[in-house]
Parts: C-alpha cells; structure tokens; sequence
C-alpha cells in the first residue's frame, strides 16, 4: 500500500473484513474496486464482479470513502471506480487526468440529473422552475431541503442564497443527510404539503416518490440543467495494461431507470447485493450479451458463451 494511501485511511472505518490490497496490480487479472456507501455503485460492482469472475478475473470490492478512492486510483491501489459523478467531482478528477494518471472509460448512466424537485402536486400549481420559486416563498416557508453541508449541491444552493440568484436571498438551505432530506419530502408528500429538495436520477425516489424536477435556465447544477454523468474510471497504467478490461467497461452501461430499481432494491428494500445483481443479470441476458461483445476470457475464449453457460442465462 502507498504511503499517500496509507496516511488517507488512518481513522477511516472499512467494511467488516474488508481492505485495500497490498498491491493493487499484484496479479495481472485482479480488479479492485473502490466502492463509497452508495446502493448504486455497489450494485453496479456486483454485477461487474458476477460477469468477470467466470470470464477468469479475481475481484475485490473495497469500502472507502471518495478521497480514498481517487487516491488509491492515483497510486494503483485501487483499479476501477464506477461512480465518477460529472461535474460534481470535476474538481477531484481534472488535475488526475491532467497528470495522465485515472483514465474515464465511460459514461455507465444515461439520463443522470441533479437539480431541485417538487411534489407532482407542487408543480402543478405552477411551480414548474427556478424562477417560480420566490414568488410561492411563503408556501414553502423559504426553505430548501440539501442533504448534507460540504455537498456539490450544498455548495450551489448556497452560492445562489449569497449572490440572491432567483431571489433566493432570502430563503434557508436546510441541510440534514440524504435519509433526513427524503424523509421530510416523503412526510411532506404524505400530507400533500409544499416542500422542494434537492433531488437526482438515478435514485429510488424517482420510483417511490411523485416527483418533478424544476427547470433552471441559469443551469445552477450545471449544463443541461444539472444533466450528469456517472463515469467509470481506471488507473491509467492498469487501463493500457487490460484492453480487455477496458472493452468490458466501455460496454458496461445502464439507465437511469434501471439504476433506479437497483438503488430501490437494495438501498429501500434492504435485499443483498449479491441477489440484485443477480436478479438484474438474469432479467436482462441480451443486455449482458450486448456488455461481452468483443471481450474474452483471461485465456482468449468469447466471453458471452462461457458466462451464458456460467450463470445459467
């Protein structure tokens, strides 16, 4: 393990059983994961891991936090990441990229968004945009619910209260967690009350919630009115490396919508990973062949042939 990497993790908790390899380019087909707590990253390396380890690759899943993660992907501690969620972590990735040391390989999800939502009975009534917003303040108490300070989001909503963008001068960002912040719009939904939060695709919420995101042509959460990518990165030397890898990740895509019901799944329906990434593949075999077009085995075979056989698709 890298000194850098070594000195980020001390005080950080990991998974139960769970640690970063000693090398992370030990064995030539190993592929380590950094993974954060997020229900849609650890589906989506689940399901990596169930279609590489028949194709003859050893995968490890490693628990840590972001900063470890683009660390250990600078050291090659780390070889994949799957959740580099554009422009949000512009910040971290840019000078990595610069220095030629994380490659982006794809981007995993289509259809990703982060910007302000309302209640379908909000929007309704008019609410349909930012600039609705102030004229309804006192419906919403001048309130905006975030999930958590030192957030993207956070940091944008409170760039727009300061400089009184929208005329959001005078409104309050109500910064809890993502637990808090959806359970106060789902109680508020509950009682038919006005709320507006922060809210993004892919997410349970989409499923579970009536929801609808606010236009914003100002694109205070970026282009396309907060419209994201999630990417997947390697360790630059790890990608030039494993072309095979690499052809995997370029075909290793989802929706919005299908992200959404893994997030549902596991995230509020509290399955195990390992049963929703394998209810996914089994629901979804031309997908999966469509993802093993033009990969192979470790030992040279069509990947889609043996995996078919493998996982009884």
């Amino acid at each position: 393990m890298s000194h850098s990497l070594r000195s980020l993790l001390v005080g950080l908790p990991l998974v139960a059983g769970i640690g970063l390899p000693m090398t992370a380019q030990a064995a030539d087909d190993s592929v380590n994961f950094g993974v954060p707590s997020w229900p849609g990253i650890t589906v989506k390396t689940e399901i990596a891991s169930q279609l590489l380890e028949p194709l003859g690759y050893t995968t490890q899943a490693d628990n840590v936090g972001l900063q470890v993660i683009y660390q250990g992907l600078k050291s090659g501690d780390l070889d994949v990441f799957l959740g580099g969620w554009l422009p949000a972590q512009e910040p971290m990735l840019t000078p990595m990229e610069d220095n030629g040391v994380v490659t982006r390989i794809a981007n995993n999800v289509d259809g990703a968004q982060m910007t302000l939502a309302v209640p379908d009975y909000v929007y309704e009534q008019g609410v349909t945009s930012f600039a609705d917003l102030d004229a309804h303040r006192d419906m919403f108490e001048g309130e905006i619910y975030g999930f958590g300070a030192g957030s993207a989001a956070s940091e944008i909503l409170n760039k727009a209260i300061d400089n009184d963008t929208w005329g959001l001068g005078d409104w309050q960002l109500v910064d809890t967690s993502t637990v808090g912040m959806l359970s106060a719009a789902r109680d508020a939904i509950s009682r038919e009350k006005p709320i507006v939060w922060v809210g993004w695709t892919p997410h349970w919420m989409n499923i579970e919630m009536p929801m609808r995101y606010l236009d914003d042509s100002k694109n205070l959460f970026g282009k396309g009115n907060g419209a994201s990518q999630v990417l997947t990165l390697m360790n630059a030397d790890y990608a030039d490396a494993h072309p095979n890898l690499v052809a995997f990740f370029e075909n290793f895509t989802f929706t919005a919508e299908q992200q959404s019901w893994m997030i549902k799944a596991f995230g509020l329906d509290k399955k195990g990973r390992e049963e929703v990434a394998n209810t996914w593949i089994h629901d979804n075999p031309e997908r999966i062949k469509a993802m093993l077009e033009g990969v192979t085995t470790t030992d040279g075979k069509a990947a889609w042939p043996v995996v078919k056989d493998a996982l009884s698709l």
